[in-house]
This record gives structure tokens, sequence and C-alpha cells, in this order.
């Protein structure tokens, strides 16, 4: 393979990927805004781990893939559920009992990786929606930077200029590679 195809390689794979993450900013910056919290993709609600209650579970900063829970009474012990609390606070953490009180479910829940179970149970109405046993580690300190204004900014900016800087350079390697003898005679000229 010459150096030329090699070359042109590079730059095709280059520019995919800048666009591709320029691509994916854009949709990851809109779908948050546009959602008022977590981004969601393909009915999936996206969640920040913001502790480490459920290590090895999944790792303080991943982002898991919750699916909403429309039927409440399908959930069942060990299922892994995301609630909020009276205090506001959204929560992720496994079930260790289910009951019924009057003519309300409830669930006791625990993070894995918590000795105590959680102190009030959780109502029904109050489940969010239930883990899809999908995680990315680390991912989470990215959305949440990406959340912020100055982390849309710097996201929708950065890739933007980066694309717009490697097409000009493209442009300049084909008029280059279109009239080498007129490049090169400038060249001389300016010397």
């Amino acid at each position: 393979m010459t150096a030329k195809k090699i070359l042109k390689i590079t730059s095709n794979v280059t520019t995919g990927i800048l666009f591709v993450l320029l691509i994916f900013m854009i949709f990851l910056v809109i779908s948050s805004k546009a959602s008022g919290g977590e981004p969601k993709v393909f009915g999936y609600e996206l969640k920040t781990v913001l502790s480490g209650s459920m290590e090895p579970t999944f790792k303080t900063g991943s982002i898991i893939a919750i699916k909403p829970v429309d039927d409440t009474s399908k959930l069942k012990k060990d299922d892994v559920i995301t609630f909020l609390q009276s205090d506001g606070n959204v929560v992720t953490h496994r079930i260790t009992d289910k009951f019924a009180q009057g003519e309300q479910v409830m669930f006791q829940t625990k993070g894995d990786n918590n000795e105590d179970l959680d102190s009030q149970p959780i109502l029904s109405q109050n489940v969010i929606g239930k883990y899809t046993g999908f995680t990315i580690p680390f991912i989470g300190y990215f959305i949440d930077f990406a959340k912020s204004s100055k982390g849309t900014a710097i996201l929708l900016i950065i890739p933007g200029v980066l694309l717009l800087a490697y097409s000009v350079v493209s442009i300049m390697s084909a008029l280059r590679e279109l009239d080498p003898k007129k490049t090169d005679s400038q060249a001389e000229k300016t010397a």
C-alpha cells in the first residue's frame, strides 16, 4: 500500500470519527436538555451512578440504562430498580423484599455495597424504572459534564472546530494535489 493510500484512509477515518463525535455530542446535549435531566435513547433512560452503593454491580461514574416500569406488580426480589426517595433524590438499589401494606405495594431495597437495608420502604408509585443490565463505566462523569452550561458549550464547539480545521487541511491538501506545479512555483517565489 502506498503512502498516499494510507494517508487517504487515515483522512477518511478521522473525518468519520469527528463527524460521529459531533453528532453524538449534539444528540447527548439536546436529549439531556429536552428531558430536563438524563438522556433518553430508544425508550431507555440513561442514569448516572453517583455513589458506590451498588458496587461491584456498577461503579461510581458509570451510566446505566433503565426501562420505565408501567406495572410495578411484576417487579420481584433481586430486581434492581431506580426510584424517587421522599427527599427527592433518585436512587438505584436492589429489591430485597416486596410486600403489601393495605392496597399499596411496597419494596424494601438495599445497595449491594451497603450493610444495612434502606431506611424507608419504597412506594410502588415512586419506582421510575428497572435496570436493564446495560452499563458503561465512567461515561457518567462525561454526561454530568455535558449537562452543565460549560460542558454543553465545550462539547459542541470542540468537535465542530476540529471538524472545521480538519476540513480546511483536507481542502488545502486536495488543492496541492490538483496543481502541484503552481504550488511549487509559488513556494519558490516566496523563498
